[in-house]
């Protein structure tokens, strides 16, 4: 019986490829974006269904898992992938700032990871994966991108505070840290940089497809720093 993944950010270049390694691999996909927006190579997949969930509303978040389970039975695994990106250092971040970064980051994983970690506790059973970042791991990287930052640092708190309650069961929260990935939008931002350095989505979603594997099932408390040699 094939594996049930929700994966967040599914219209993104890094969840495009993501959704597309996870159909490869026999997957039962239910993809959210907030746009609603098709994502073609997939739209027909006969284990593919698109859901356009605002992940800043918990209400809608909670209500959305429920109806998957009652649909589904299991969730296996969830890669959260949505969030968001603002430069700024400490003479131009105030707090409205800090506010959005703290809702598009932590709160839209926070509102699918707690109830999708409640049932995964109570299944014996799940794989939930955050998306972090490099500057939230090294927050040393982080001075021109404060809110960024510190809003993807919880993230990696959360991991550890979930996986503490997880102790001895067969549940793991893992969080990847990318650094840039190689997509066309960083390409036309960074035109005289090393492509050849950055991460692709493609690289990023096998680690993912490890994560959620049979392979990784030994895996307990990871952090994966995918930064390729940028």
């Amino acid at each position: 019986m094939p594996k049930t993944i929700i994966i967040t950010g599914a219209n993104g270049n890094l969840g495009t490829a993501v959704v597309k390694k996870f159909l490869d691999q026999d997957y039962k996909v239910i993809a959210v974006d907030h746009s609603g927006s098709h994502l073609g190579f997939a739209d027909r997949h006969p284990n593919f269904e698109l859901h356009g969930i605002e992940l800043t509303d918990e209400a809608e978040c909670k209500t959305f898992v429920n109806e998957a389970i009652g649909l589904y039975g299991n969730i296996d695994c969830a890669v959260l992938l949505a969030g968001g990106f603002e430069m700024g250092g400490i003479d131009t971040t105030d707090t409205a700032q800090l506010r959005k970064m703290f809702t598009l980051n932590f709160e839209t994983a926070y509102h699918l990871a707690r109830p999708l970690f409640q049932h995964m506790l109570q299944n014996g059973y799940g794989r939930l994966v955050l998306t972090g970042a490099r500057p939230g791991l090294n927050l040393e990287e982080g001075t021109n991108k404060i809110a960024y930052a510190l809003s993807k640092s919880l993230l990696f708190n959360l991991a550890e505070i979930l996986n503490k309650e997880a102790k001895g069961k067969n549940v793991t929260v893992s969080v990847i840290a990318p650094s840039t990935i190689d997509t066309k939008p960083n390409r036309d931002s960074m035109p005289d940089a090393k492509f050849e350095n950055w991460v692709k989505p493609e690289a990023i979603a096998d680690v993912l497809s490890f994560i959620c594997s049979d392979s990784g099932n030994v895996l307990r408390e990871s952090i994966y720093k995918v930064y390729n040699n940028a």
